[in-house]
């Protein structure tokens, strides 16, 4: 923790981001890389979130979350631990019927990359560390924020304020500024739970992912990195709640048992590359997503089951929009903070964000489950899209987040 500061001492920025992960660092990157002043405030030490046993999960990056990263300039410290998703195999648990995408169908680029999220954390911070308009603070404790008409003002832990015209919450699903602000949030369980960790596999994944639907869940394999020459894939394994603490509970060798039906031989034998994690699931939607001189933004503003891998892509979407409103109004000498800006924003993101997570909550609950009648139709659907050419490779292009209403960070223009 830092030294006292006098109580008079004051930071003045434009805007005050709260939450110092994924969302927020690359949201902060956006705006001071455009030349806004901003402060990025969290209570983690940032030794601790990017030490490897913090977090074994890795990230799937569409191509237009790619795009958005390379615009705000943090694409090339990640791009050397990044594998690509060159093709995507859908199937529902051993049917002969699948869906699969083949990138070449739509363009020479991957459908995304897979990153582990140690190494976006250590990039965004080194990239961070870079920029002069952004003033990052971490540990550092928020005493009380206070949000009036004309601004925000935030009593830090060592006497220090901060004084901003926008508060952007990115402190998570569980966002305490979200809560202090009184926007509820409709929220819907799964009674699952995400078993995440990485194994090392015999024959080299080829840059494939895939998604197999299984009546307790969805199982996701997704190619990473080859390390020290062996090969490596991350598993987001979705069961019943009931099941995942003695799966948990399990020694690596009856773990790695129990996996291996539902991974299949197409990798040959499994090995655990780490540690393992569990995150129940839910679904998650802020029922507004902006406030006085405050906007909700990512999880705190939705969480949406990792089925397609779109938890993270719909904060990277909402960053692109977000800041191409703010910066576009302060280069009109506009107030950031101002009613009408906020709500650009919101009608931008939200109805794409509620479709999304509608679409996800449907196929979790479709394809969970093993009725005979339900089991005979999933397959036939998936067989069906994989035959009709200019429908596959429209659920390819959602899939890479290219459609609709494109953010110029999306496109890959500047802001």
């Amino acid at each position: 923790m830092a030294a006292p500061h006098p109580k008079d001492s004051t930071i003045d920025v434009e805007a005050l981001i709260v939450g110092a992960g994924l969302v927020g660092l690359t949201l902060g990157s956006a705006l001071a890389g455009a030349g806004l002043p901003v402060a990025v405030v969290d209570r983690a030490d940032p030794a601790t979130i990017v030490a490897p046993e913090f977090d074994g999960r890795a990230t799937a990056i569409t191509h237009a979350g790619v795009r958005v990263l390379q615009g705000v300039g943090l694409w090339d410290g990640v791009a050397a631990y990044a594998s690509a998703i060159n093709d995507i195999r859908v199937s529902d648990g051993d049917s002969l019927l699948f869906l699969h995408y083949d990138h070449r169908e739509v363009g020479d680029e991957p459908l995304g990359h897979i990153v582990e999220n140690r190494y976006l954390r250590l990039a965004m911070f080194d990239h961070a560390r870079s920029l002069a308009a952004l003033n990052l603070l971490a540990p550092m404790e928020i005493v009380e924020i206070t949000r009036a008409p004309d601004g925000v003002v935030a009593e830090l832990a060592d006497g220090r304020q901060i004084r901003a015209r926008l508060l952007l919450a990115c402190d998570g699903r569980n966002s305490s500024i979200r809560e202090a602000a009184g926007i509820g949030v409709t929220r819907l369980p799964y009674n699952q739970t995400s078993i995440v960790c990485a194994v090392f596999h015999d024959l080299p994944h080829n840059n494939i992912a895939h998604e197999r639907f299984l009546p307790g869940g969805p199982f996701a394999i997704l190619p990473m990195k080859d390390v020290d020459g062996r090969h490596r894939s991350a598993i987001v394994w979705s069961d019943r709640n009931e099941l995942v603490p003695a799966l948990m509970a399990l020694d690596e060798a009856a773990f790695i048992t129990e996996m291996a039906p539902r991974f299949g031989d197409i990798l040959g034998s499994l090995e655990l590359a780490g540690p393992r994690w569990s995150h129940p699931l839910s679904l998650l939607h802020a029922q507004s997503y902006i406030g006085q001189r405050l906007a909700l933004v990512g999880d705190a503003a939705h969480a949406i089951h990792p089925i397609a891998g779109q938890g993270l892509n719909m904060g990277i979407r909402d960053i692109a929009a977000l800041a191409e409103v703010i910066i576009d109004a302060r280069r009109l000498g506009r107030d950031i903070g101002a009613p009408d800006i906020l709500a650009d924003y919101e009608r931008w993101r939200r109805f794409d964000n509620m479709v999304l997570a509608v679409v996800t909550d449907v196929i979790t609950r479709l394809f969970s489950n093993d009725i005979a009648p339900l089991r005979a139709a999933r397959s036939i659907g998936l067989g069906a899209v994989n035959r009709i050419a200019p429908l596959r490779r429209n659920f390819m292009r959602h899939a890479m987040g290219t459609v609709g209403d494109l953010p110029r960070l999306v496109r890959g223009e500047a802001l």
